[in-house]
């Protein structure tokens, strides 16, 4: 069976549904073509499932400090661990289902649920059946990385994509890889009474390129779990069904081990050297990040699958730009948004706009520091630990990025965020309304002690602008 469409979709999840969604509303006629679970990543084993059992640990976590406040009884409390997983599988369960309300469930034929793979530029195989399109767009996703030795251990060993499956909590575990989803796995679990060690071959945590805010992140993470960082790890069968994991000269034995190495684009069945597009040195196209074109073909891409910015409203604007072009066969140009990345530890991690690895060798570039620990919010909430980091250009105060190791610190991202955006200087931002006793003190903080390392300074007091007549 032959069914000819002006678009074709690869993948339902946020990228997919989003080009979708533009595909539509330029009255387009479309397959939309998905192999494997319905339902996105975000909502079945990412964004969502993890910040469900992030909140769980979170309050249960927070009996620790309670004699502190004169609030009796709080070493009494205990965890019903399977209760907690029952509780975040109804949750993950109710997500999914809202995006499968709003997406899928009354698609008629214009849904295939089926593996796609590229015959030649224009034409797809699914299943038993053959797609013509005059315009394709590549939102296939992103699936765990999993180094093939390891799946000799079976059910022991654990990605992400099967830990929200678990019944119950081991009682001890190790996470090999501390980006996003492994320190917020980690750190959750060792709050609900998780033996847990963190691994990563690298000497930073969750894409940290700020030597101060990763050395403090480090340090007071640290203190809830062990990391050993700058070693591969290595797992071996240890005795009564538990295993070894190593690294460097440390070791532990462990009854699970959850992998969170990251992700890789999902190319496993599209055959892409039949697209007759350009591939980089991972075999994946090569496009236009303002247009998600391949090269100047007919063929768009989204989402994960790029292997770009693993982040959901990146997928989500990606979506829309190729979806946009796709249905019009154009390149139109669009701005893409500041970059913002949060990690829901806590102290929440977060990087906005340009990385300090970028910036750091540039004699423009000046950087300067706010600890929260004087910050009397964050006294109060007993949750002053941590570091707040902010960078601007010498000569004009522009902000240009920053990093963040601090409590509620995605609100401040944001802020931060929209005044890179919006070009502010430094003292744009500072002129800008702090209410008192708040955490984004911290930031203005930051900001105020930048502005004494720009050369560039204001004809009136920091923080206030003259009125012109």
């Amino acid at each position: 069976m032959t069914r000819k469409v002006e678009v074709a979709i690869i993948g339902a999840g946020t990228a997919g549904l989003t080009a979708m969604s533009q595909i539509k509303q330029a009255g387009k006629d479309f397959v939309l073509i998905n192999g494997g679970h319905l339902g996105t990543t975000c909502a079945r084993v990412g964004c969502m499932p993890s910040k469900a059992l992030i909140q769980v640990a979170e309050d249960f976590h927070r009996r620790k400090i309670l004699k502190r406040h004169h609030i009796l009884g709080g070493e009494n409390l205990s965890i019903d661990l399977p209760g907690v997983m029952e509780h975040v599988q109804d949750l993950r369960d109710i997500f999914v289902d809202r995006v499968l309300q709003g997406s899928t469930d009354n698609m008629g034929d214009e849904l295939i649920e089926g593996y796609a793979s590229f015959v030649d530029p224009h034409t797809l195989r699914v299943n038993d059946e053959t797609i013509e399109a005059e315009r394709i767009v590549i939102a296939a996703g992103s699936t765990p990385i999993f180094p093939d030795a390891w799946k000799a251990f079976g059910d022991r060993v654990v990605t992400t994509d099967e830990f929200f499956e678990l019944e119950t909590l081991p009682k001890s575990l190790a996470v090999i890889g501390l980006g996003v989803i492994g320190l917020e796995l980690g750190q959750a679990l060792a709050r609900l009474g998780i033996d847990v060690t963190g691994i990563d071959t690298l000497e930073r945590i969750s894409g940290l390129t700020d030597p101060v805010v990763n050395a403090e992140a480090i340090s007071v993470i640290g203190e809830e779990f062990p990391l050993w960082l700058g070693h591969p790890a290595e797992i071996e069968a240890g005795e009564d069904g538990l295993l070894r994991v190593s690294a460097g000269e440390q070791s532990v034995t462990v009854e699970k081990v959850l992998v969170s190495m990251g992700r890789r684009p999902y190319l496993d069945h599209l055959k892409l050297e039949n697209a007759g597009v350009p591939l980089d040195a991972r075999g994946l196209p090569t496009y236009d990040p303002e247009t998600m074109q391949v090269g100047d073909s007919h063929i768009y891409i989204a989402g994960d699958v790029d292997g770009d910015a693993p982040i959901l409203h990146e997928a989500g604007d990606e979506g829309r730009i190729a979806g946009y072009n796709a249905a019009r066969g154009s390149a139109e140009r669009f701005i893409r948004k500041t970059m913002l990345a949060i990690t829901f530890c806590e102290p929440n991690i977060v990087n906005v706009g340009r990385c300090w690895s970028a910036l750091e060798a540039d004699p423009d570039v000046v950087a300067a520091e706010m600890p929260m620990g004087p910050v009397g919010r964050a006294l109060i909430m007993a949750k002053n630990k941590g570091v707040i980091r902010v960078y601007a250009h010498k000569q004009t105060g522009r902000l240009l990025g920053g990093a963040l190791f601090a409590a509620k610190g995605e609100g401040l991202g944001h802020l931060l965020a929209w005044a890179i955006q919006q070009n502010l200087t430094v003292f744009d931002t500072l002129n800008l309304p702090f209410y008192h006793p708040t955490l984004e003190e911290a930031l203005q903080g930051a900001l105020q002690r930048l502005v004494a390392k720009l050369e560039i300074q204001p004809d009136a007091p920091v923080g206030l602008k003259r009125k012109t007549l």
